[in-house]
This record gives C-alpha cells, sequence and structure tokens, in this order.
C-alpha cells in the first residue's frame, strides 16, 4: 500500500510541475531591447501568456527581491527556452546573465521600469482615499473664499479654519464620499474620501490663508484639508496570491457602473484577508441562475481579465484592470487565478 501510494505521488508531480510552468507564446521573440515606458508585465506578456507568473517567468524567488528596481532601458531580455524563463544580455554577442540578488552598481532605481504603468496608479499613491467614519470630520475646513466665490479652482484662495502651523505648508483637499460596504457580509469597510486637489499655506492664523495650486474637482466650502504626505513606493513583484482569495469589486474609480483596461476599482479585500500589492487576481463575470425542468440551474462564472493590486488598507484593496476582454462590472468576482 505504502508503495502504491509513492508511485501515486511520484506520478502526480510532473503534472503538477508542467501545469505551475508558464506557458511561451507561439509568437514570442527570441529577445527584446526595453525602452523607456516598457514595464515587466509588457514584457513578460510579450513572452509569456501568463504575465502573473513573475517569479517563475524571471527564474527568482519572490522573497529575495522585494523592490525590482534592477531592469533598465538599453538592457536586452532574452527568452530561454530551454528553461522557460526570462534572463538579462547586455548585447547579442555577449553571454546572458542570469538574474540573482546581488550587490552591485545600477542606474538610479528613477530610471528602472516600473511592474506596471506607473502614470495609471500614481494619483492613488500618495492620497488617503479611504478613511474611517468621520475621520475627516475634525480636519481643518475651508471657511471662506476671496470674493466670496462659491467654487474654487487652481490659483483661487480659500481661507481655513484650525490648520496647524507645525504640519508643513502643503496640504491636500477632500470631500466625504460614499461607505464602502462589504456585498456579501454588509460590514461597513471604509468611506471613500474624494480627492478635490492641493493647496499650499501663504500665511498662518488663527484663519489661514491658501492658494490652491490644484483644482481636478469643484472646491466648495466646508471642504476638508488634509497633511500631503509622500507617495507609496509603486513597483512590486506581480504573482498569484499564495493563498486562495475570492474578492468583489465594489467601486469602480470615477462613480461609474461600468470600466474597461486601465481602470481603478475597490476590491472587498484587504490586508487583513491576505491581499498584498503585487497580487494577481482574475475577473469573473457571476454566471447566471436560469430554470431547467422546473428547478433553478446556476451557469458556470465566465473569467474574462485579471486585476494588479496596488495599494492595500485594513479592509479594502485598489487594482488596476491589467487585461480585459468585457466590461468590469460592480459586484463582479475577483479571485486567485
Amino acid at each position: 500500500m505504502h508503495k502504491f501510494i509513492i508511485s501515486l505521488i511520484c506520478c502526480l508531480l510532473p503534472a503538477v510541475a508542467i501545469a505551475a510552468t508558464p506557458e511561451i507564446r507561439n509568437n514570442a521573440p527570441d529577445r527584446h531591447v526595453v525602452v523607456k515606458g516598457d514595464t515587466l508585465w509588457d514584457i513578460s506578456s510579450m513572452f509569456f501568456k501568463d504575465p502573473w507568473k513573475w517569479p517563475q517567468i524571471w527564474g527568482i524567488n519572490r522573497d529575495s527581491i522585494k523592490d525590482p528596481h534592477w531592469i533598465y532601458p538599453g538592457q536586452v531580455i532574452v527568452l530561454d527556452r530551454r528553461t522557460g524563463t526570462l534572463k538579462i544580455g547586455k548585447a547579442s554577442a555577449e553571454p546572458v546573465v542570469k538574474l540573482s540578488p546581488q550587490v552591485q552598481v545600477e542606474p538610479s532605481s528613477h530610471e528602472a521600469i516600473p511592474s506596471i504603468p506607473a502614470s495609471d496608479i500614481e494619483p492613488f499613491l500618495g492620497r488617503p482615499l479611504v478613511i474611517e467614519k468621520d475621520q475627516l470630520a475634525g480636519a481643518p475646513r475651508i471657511v471662506g473664499t476671496f470674493e466670496d466665490r462659491v467654487i474654487l479652482g487652481t490659483n483661487d484662495t480659500a481661507y481655513v479654519k484650525d490648520l496647524p502651523t507645525d504640519e508643513g505648508l502643503n496640504w491636500q483637499i477632500y470631500r466625504p464620499g460614499k461607505e464602502l460596504v462589504d456585498p456579501d457580509t454588509h460590514e461597513v469597510l471604509g468611506y471613500e474620501a474624494i480627492y478635490l486637489g492641493d493647496a499650499k499655506v501663504q500665511q498662518f492664523g488663527n484663519v489661514s490663508t491658501l492658494k490652491i495650486t490644484k483644482a481636478i474637482l469643484e472646491i466648495n466650502k466646508e471642504d476638508r484639508l488634509v497633511q500631503a504626505v509622500p507617495a507609496q513606493p509603486n513597483n512590486y513583484i506581480p504573482r498569484a496570491p499564495a493563498s486562495e482569495i475570492s474578492a468583489r469589486v465594489i467601486s469602480i474609480y470615477g462613480g461609474v457602473s461600468q470600466a474597461g483596461q486601465n481602470a481603478v476599482v475597490t476590491i472587498n479585500k484587504g490586508r487583513r484577508d491576505g491581499v498584498e500589492n503585487g497580487h494577481v487576481l482574475a475577473l469573473y463575470h457571476k454566471g447566471r441562475t436560469i430554470e431547467d425542468e422546473g428547478k433553478p440551474l446556476k451557469l458556470p462564472d465566465v473569467r474574462y481579465g485579471l486585476l494588479f493590486v496596488f495599494r492595500t488598507f485594513d479592509k479594502v484593496s485598489y487594482a488596476l484592470v491589467m487585461q480585459t476582454h468585457l466590461p468590469v462590472e460592480l459586484l463582479d468576482v475577483a479571485k486567485t487565478p
């Protein structure tokens, strides 16, 4: 009996290994010269059908490199078809070097290519955006405007009450948004904070004077100010979660009900649920329930795209739609691919 179990395990192991290996595209090139504007996702997609299997594709241990700032424009990415991995070579005539963690002199990390398009997520990295109930209630607020203007825009002047003098000159302006509710448990997960723009202090006082330096939406009296903070890191190792995660799309940035590729969505799972920056989740439309022979019959869920998680909070996370051939809709399922 023991011999039978051992033999069965040995038979299954190769199948598991094969299933875990990323599939090379039929039209994959042998090499690619990295150019400015490339992303790790783009390069992985050029060679493989499963770009989220990033640790296998690049042949590294994902725990060894937390911040993948090491691929730069001008480098040559070479496909090793024998091992099914990508490697870096300096030129076609020079030997290929396997990636491995090591100390070396490199260009500035600011020149390295990002994991995903930086421009799509940068606005979400330096702003709170998800807050606790009444978190903005005690924040400094706009109490008046120059010349009693009803709506403020860029270069307008605002008067703010209770602005602290020891937290710097640069501030961000917010308005409380809708509550984020888990569609399955009905738990309130947080509240959206609507980012309106930036302001800079011109003069402190009992009522301080600020200049609006940027306005992306209309700014009004009673809008709240939050201290500007540095942006969060924006380069993560794309990978599938190590455990099974099943989430739902509960909000689409911009307040719309549908979204396409490169849109930002909020899912109802966060750090407490094991979601991490860099996790890739598969998108599914929930299958309809039909009637069959007088009984309800649920049709299978339809997989149609991929999400890349780039910022996590305790109970929710932001994710970028990386691939989709159908519109992303509220309450769609996002789970481990």
